[in-house]
């Protein structure tokens, strides 16, 4: 059983991905790393090259501007990458540019890789998700951020990036996949208000046409975090790979951690949630087959 990671990325310096933190908390346990490197402005290749491990494989694309729809053209550069992975390898392990994963849960994937690898049935490994939000210090806990998703694939081509590669499918159906016991921390929203509006200006042109685009890059300077419906604070530990990148922050959010803007309506599915654990109508894009 082989395991192979793999990542796009694209302007990283640009837009402070924490892409080296990505890429080295899963490298204990993959066996090959491959990157594809957009083209970007900035000195992306040269980061990457920094970490310097031989297990990593750093591949170039060019990303195509006409998949403006949706973020497609970040399930086409998931594919391109994907499709780089040998057959020698039997799962895919997909890490975002601004996911990480805890050292704590690198046992739990190597025996859930090893639990199912010959379990055909089991096409993916579901990950649980903490969204941290405004600073290292807040996670969102509504039903506005997904708990779940797939972040481990089995090494099948037929398997392919779904819309902006949220998640995977085989064609348009949902992957039967086993749940596993570990999580992402995904620290997308995590940036200062200046460089979080500036993130958002740079990313949306893979979603908006050039009218909306316009609309967006004459928006405000700095993002308003004050905009989230629920967070709740983070009482654990992050990731090892991220302390030096914690150091460094230099910007405070005041949250109100009281305040709650919800419908009616989500308000009792918050609620629901809060008292059962179960979140009824949530959109899940897999089948669950294994516990």
């Amino acid at each position: 059983m082989k395991i192979a990671g793999f990542t796009i990325i694209k302007n990283a310096v640009i837009n402070d991905f924490p892409i080296v933190e990505a890429i080295r908390s899963i490298l204990p346990v993959v066996d090959e790393m491959i990157v594809l490197i957009g083209d970007s402005t900035d000195a992306t290749t040269s980061l990457i090259a920094s970490i310097g491990d031989p297990k990593i494989k750093i591949h170039h694309s060019i990303w195509n501007k006409n998949l403006r729809k949706g973020g497609a053209v970040l399930a086409d550069q998931t594919n391109q990458a994907f499709n780089l992975i040998g057959p020698a390898y039997t799962w895919a392990f997909y890490i975002q540019a601004d996911e990480v994963v805890h050292e704590k849960y690198h046992a739990a994937i190597q025996e859930g890789c090893e639990k199912y690898a010959q379990d055909t049935e089991v096409q993916g490994l579901l990950f649980n998700y903490k969204h941290f939000y405004g600073t290292y210090d807040y996670v969102g806990d509504s039903r506005k951020w997904y708990a779940k998703e797939i972040r481990i694939i089995r090494n099948n081509k037929a398997i392919s990036a779904y819309r902006d590669a949220q998640g995977f499918r085989i064609g348009n159906k949902k992957l039967p996949v086993a749940a596993i016991n570990a999580s992402i921390y995904h620290y997308g929203w995590v940036k200062s208000p200046t460089q979080m509006r500036k993130k958002i200006k740079e990313s949306s042109v893979f979603w908006n046409d050039d009218t909306q685009m316009q609309k967006i890059k004459a928006g405000p300077e700095d993002y308003d975090f004050t905009e989230f419906d629920s967070l709740v604070k983070f009482t654990e530990t992050h990731p090892a790979v991220m302390l030096e990148r914690i150091q460094r922050k230099n910007w405070n959010v005041e949250i109100d951690l009281s305040q709650k803007k919800f419908s009616f309506k989500n308000k009792c599915l918050y609620l629901f949630e809060k008292f059962t654990g179960i979140r009824p109508f949530d959109f899940k894009n897999y089948k669950i087959i294994r516990k």
